[in-house]
């Protein structure tokens, strides 16, 4: 599986992210430049310039003709994906550090930092999916986090509910229509905080990294945890892939936590579990310092990672990842083609 190593950023990835198509990745870091990429031969489809500072967060929306991204410069922008150009930009007290659209495209959040007075909030915009409008800049929803720091959120399916991770290792649950709190769960260590929040391509269920050195399933409407992954090393992200039953877990210690400069005692290393069975299958070395973000192709042949470095290194499977099953895997392939 010989990776496209893709180098367009001058600093450190903070996320990377696939179109819904899959034929492009949108990759941003702290240099304030937002990169598109053609996913199967890493060629730069383009550049989008204007943040001032370092980026945090981008996101696609579901026909990929509109890019949202926030920033250390306290604003999220929305950019026409083909043209590169600005189309409306909304202004926050504090760095935005997460954004996604909803599954239909219709809607915006954006998670801002609690910082100087300000606390953390996550604010709902409504979007007009035409390029060419007029985008409201008056929010149609607003939740403020007053117990603990939102980090992470996203819509579930049918914009349902909003889930929200926290500093503090809760998830909690919003009704996304009123912003009223429905739900509030402890999932991980106390006062470990959630790194990243992805969803299952139906949206029913959600993957968590944390610095507990854990990741967990949960399931979205009720938010139990279904499923928990356990590494050795602090998690920055985690995603789901689809056609095979698997998890794939990025992280590593920071460069200040390492107390030699070897790669290997970094933990560098892209994790696959097999997410039915919780067992680690395989690590795919490559990045010279933490993983900070990993991405899965949404029809399930390949993945991206954005880590420390740098670097975005795409890597698209073989034929032997496809193959690979355990006994009972394999026993009710047999089971179903002899029927």
């Amino acid at each position: 599986m010989r990776p496209i190593l893709l180098s367009g950023h001058e600093r450190a990835l903070t996320q990377v992210k696939y179109n819904p198509d899959g034929d492009l990745i949108f990759s941003v870091s702290k240099d304030h430049v937002v990169c598109a990429w053609f996913s199967h031969n890493g060629e730069r489809f383009g550049t989008y310039h204007g943040h001032q500072g370092a980026l945090w967060t981008v996101d696609v929306d579901p026909t990929s003709t509109l890019l949202a991204t926030g920033g250390a410069d306290n604003t999220m922008r929305l950019w026409e994906v083909n043209t590169g150009e600005l189309l409306s930009t909304w202004d926050f007290p504090t760095a935005v550090k997460r954004v996604e659209f909803s599954p239909d495209g219709r809607q915006l959040l954006c998670v801002t930092e609690k910082r100087s007075g300000h606390l953390g909030t996550v604010v709902v915009f409504d979007i007009n999916p035409d390029p060419k409008a007029q985008q409201s800049k008056e929010h149609t929803l607003r939740i403020v986090c007053e117990d603990s720091k939102a980090t992470v959120a996203g819509f579930s399916y049918l914009a349902e509910f909003i889930i929200v991770c926290h500093e503090d290792g809760s998830i909690s649950q919003y009704d996304a229509k009123t912003g009223e709190k429905l739900f509030n769960t402890q999932a991980h260590e106390e006062d470990m905080l959630i790194t990243d929040l992805q969803w299952a391509p139906d949206r029913t269920y959600f993957i968590t990294a944390c610095k507990d050195k854990t990741s967990k399933i949960v399931a979205a409407d009720s938010l139990e945890v279904l499923k928990t992954f356990v590494t050795d090393t602090p998690l920055n992200s985690a995603a789901i892939t689809p056609v095979k039953d698997y998890v794939i877990l990025g992280g590593g210690q920071a460069a200040m936590d390492v107390t030699t400069t070897s790669a290997r005692q970094g933990k560098f290393e892209a994790r696959f579990y097999h997410k039915i069975f919780q067992e680690e299958i395989g690590r795919v070395r490559g990045h010279f310092g933490p993983l900070n973000y990993v991405a899965v192709h949404p029809d399930g042949t390949g993945y991206c990672s954005g880590g420390e470095d740098g670097y975005v290194r795409v890597h698209h499977f073989d034929k032997p990842y496809f193959d690979f099953m355990y006994e009972v895997e394999r026993e009710r392939a047999q089971e179903l083609s002899n029927l």
